[in-house]
């Protein structure tokens, strides 16, 4: 059988709060970039959930979702190793909550930062992926989908081991 091409599923939060959003500042191969908190979508999980997990690990804030902004889809190729991916991305908004002061930020993250609309196009040289921006303007714009667009039948929730987390 052909090799089967398949993207990267990721989530990314965009978060505001007193006309600034959260960002954080991580080391990539590529060097230091800004980008949403954010990452990948792990197995037993849905994309709500990965978000919810990725917003705690990258920036020590709770986060509850409150509609998706948008499904992006980006290609990239990496400058030392040309390494191509294509990544899908579920870009989730809402609020953050409690801030866990000496909770550890994932492995690559060196601080949150929040920055304003204009502050973020300035530094637009410095982001991860030109879909940090675009999924700014979508929120900007006021593009906002209900939660229940996106389904998880239960089987996903199952881990390997047979075990269900919402159980």
């Amino acid at each position: 059988m052909p090799h089967r091409w398949k993207p990267n599923v990721t989530v990314a939060a965009v978060i505001e709060r007193d006309g600034r959003f959260l960002l954080v500042e991580e080391d990539t191969s590529d060097g230091i970039r800004l980008n949403n908190p954010a990452g990948h979508l792990d197995p037993g999980e849905s994309p709500i959930q990965a978000c919810v997990r990725e917003v705690l690990e990258e920036t020590a804030f709770d986060f509850k979702p409150s509609a998706l902004l948008g499904i992006y889809m980006n290609r990239f190729v990496r400058t030392k190793s040309g390494a191509d991916t294509t990544y899908m991305r579920f870009a989730f908004t809402g609020t953050v909550g409690a801030f866990y002061e000496n909770q550890p930020l994932d492995e690559g993250i060196r601080r949150t930062v929040w920055m304003t609309a204009d502050e973020m196009r300035a530094e637009a040289h410095q982001m991860r992926s030109p879909l940090v921006l675009q999924s700014l303007d979508d929120y900007l714009a006021g593009q906002r989908f209900a939660l229940n667009l996106i389904y998880t039948d239960a089987s996903v929730l199952v881990q390997p081991d047979g075990v269900n987390p919402l159980e």
